[in-house]
């Protein structure tokens, strides 16, 4: 990589600071990858011009990485996650904070997020596994190297999805596009970049952990489903299929009829319940993704 276009995209870092990780990735991304196509295509049409003097022009017309950055914190107003989270009324009381869930697009999304982890975790799990143990056993051939490396890019892709996912069912800002790939560099050169980057290990580890994240995400979400479900739909259960409550060393146990609307009481606050623990969980889930795929 070019000094130039290196200090230019440390400075841009250092202009972003303090902004969300995942913006400041694909900013670094579009900059350096407009930068390297820019600077490949000014190099052909004026080959003896100096490199240096190609970047600068670039750069002047690009902008100084301090006006791209303001121009990504501006975009990213406009352009924040669907599901984000906004501003709360602090001056709600307890109750509609509580209730209120019921009405926020998030606490289904994470919802759905949570019954759907379980089938991500199997497959990333599956993925990563199964990729690793074919590129150890095919590593004394030749076209094991090879393997492994498309086995680590297909890594990056299927993270660059859960990303999206996550973005879209959490309100939680993910990298939208994939990282720049370096120019220039031949096929043994590429292979070494992808071992050596972080995010290739931090990404396989995530895919590995996400099996246990997945189940026990999944395990509490349906069970508090359940159960909330067994409570509202009380009154169909026992008096139109004839289910009871409990049975229990062969004794049925009934709902009394005084205490059929405390059970759908009880029912629907749990379903509210549930909806809190949801949203909580994805938010947590969502921020150790960042923290493992986002560096």
């Amino acid at each position: 990589m070019s000094d130039m276009i290196k200090e230019y995209l440390d400075s841009l870092e250092k202009a972003l600071s303090g902004s969300d990780p995942a913006t400041v990735r694909d900013a670094l991304g579009d900059a350096e990858e407009h930068l390297r196509t820019a600077l490949d295509a000014a190099s052909i049409e004026s080959p003896d011009v100096p490199e240096d003097e190609l970047i600068r022009g670039i750069i002047e017309d690009y902008g100084t990485p301090e006006e791209v950055a303001d121009a990504y914190r501006r975009i990213e107003k406009y352009s924040t996650p669907v599901l984000a989270g906004k501003k709360k009324n602090g001056n709600r009381s307890a109750a509609a904070r509580f209730f209120g869930v019921m009405v926020d697009p998030r606490a289904y999304g994470a919802m759905f997020y949570g019954l759907f982890a379980l089938v991500t975790g199997i497959i990333y799990f599956t993925w990563a596994v199964t990729g690793l143990s074919l590129s150890v056993g095919l590593a004394v051939m030749i076209f094991g190297i090879p393997f492994f490396g498309l086995f680590l890019l297909s890594v990056q892709g299927l993270m660059l999805v859960e990303g999206r996912i996550i973005e879209a069912l959490s309100g939680i800002r993910m990298p939208r596009r994939p990282v720049a790939s370096r120019k220039g560099l031949n096929v043994w050169q590429k292979f070494v970049a992808l071992v050596k980057d972080k995010r290739s290990w931090s990404s396989i580890l995530y895919m590995i952990l996400q099996l246990i994240f997945g189940i026990v995400h999944f395990t509490v979400t349906i069970s508090l489903l359940a159960f909330s479900a067994s409570f509202i739909l009380r009154p169909i259960l026992e008096y139109t299929f004839e289910i009871p409550m409990m049975h229990i060393s062969g004794i049925e146990y009934w709902t009394p009829i005084w205490a059929m609307p405390l059970t759908v009481l009880i029912g629907a606050v749990l379903l509210v319940t549930t909806l809190h623990a949801a949203r909580g969980m994805t938010r947590l889930h969502a921020r150790w993704a960042k923290f493992m795929l986002v560096r």
